[in-house]
């Protein structure tokens, strides 16, 4: 059992609950950031589509490093504001990947037979009732296996935001690295599988939600 350095569990996992309350709010907030932004990007009004695609190209062709110190050291003093590490890190991470996510939003919602909007046309249906009744409810499908995978990028990604300060796994398992270096294989063994139990169910959760979502079809 000492091999297994259980000591090192605690504050790992200490660390871990902010870890997963830092992935579940950038999930969320990250699927609202796609799906506005992929809709505008669809919208044939100009001044919703430009905007959305501007912040598209921003976000994918940028570094979430630099993104993530833009918004916690350098938009505050720009705005003259404070944020937590919290919610910069859900800020940057959910702006990140809710770019990646539109694109996702968008080829699903392309994939949709073009009849089935015809059809709804025909049977004199608001854009709003075609996109909420026949249009979202069939892209939701497709777009479940790639949002699966982006939350997985997510979860990864949050490792990076124990240079902010903010005490996520990562940074616990820095800070006992510096206090023990002869531990420093067991503790990141121990980072190791945390993370991939953390991937492990996030996969899961997105496989239910297929099922339920091929079952409603069915």
């Amino acid at each position: 059992m000492d091999g297994l350095h259980l000591e090192l569990l605690p504050p790992l996992l200490k660390g871990f609950k902010t870890t997963l309350m830092l992935t579940a709010l950038s999930i969320v907030a990250a699927l609202a950031f796609a799906m506005l932004a992929g809709l505008a990007r669809m919208s044939r009004r100009v001044w919703l589509r430009w905007p959305a695609a501007a912040y598209v190209e921003v976000f994918r062709g940028t570094s979430l490093l630099v993104q993530l110190f833009w918004i916690y050291f350098a938009l505050p003093m720009l705005l003259d504001i404070q944020l937590s590490a919290m919610t910069a890190a859900v800020l940057a991470l959910s702006l990140n990947y809710g770019a990646y996510g539109s694109e996702v939003v968008r080829s699903s919602i392309s994939a949709v037979p073009k009849g089935q909007t015809e059809a709804a046309i025909a049977l004199n249906m608001t854009p709003s009732q075609r996109l909420r009744l026949i249009i979202l409810p069939q892209a939701w499908r497709m777009m479940l296996p790639g949002f699966g995978n982006l939350q997985i990028e997510l979860l990864k990604g949050t490792s990076l935001v124990y240079l902010i300060t903010l005490a996520d796994v990562t940074y616990q398992a820095m800070m006992l690295r510096t206090y023990d270096l002869s531990s420093t294989a067991a503790i990141f063994v121990w980072l190791l599988v945390l993370y991939f139990a953390a991937a492990c169910a996030l996969t899961l959760l997105v496989r239910l939600a297929e099922r339920r979502a091929a079952a409603g079809r069915s």
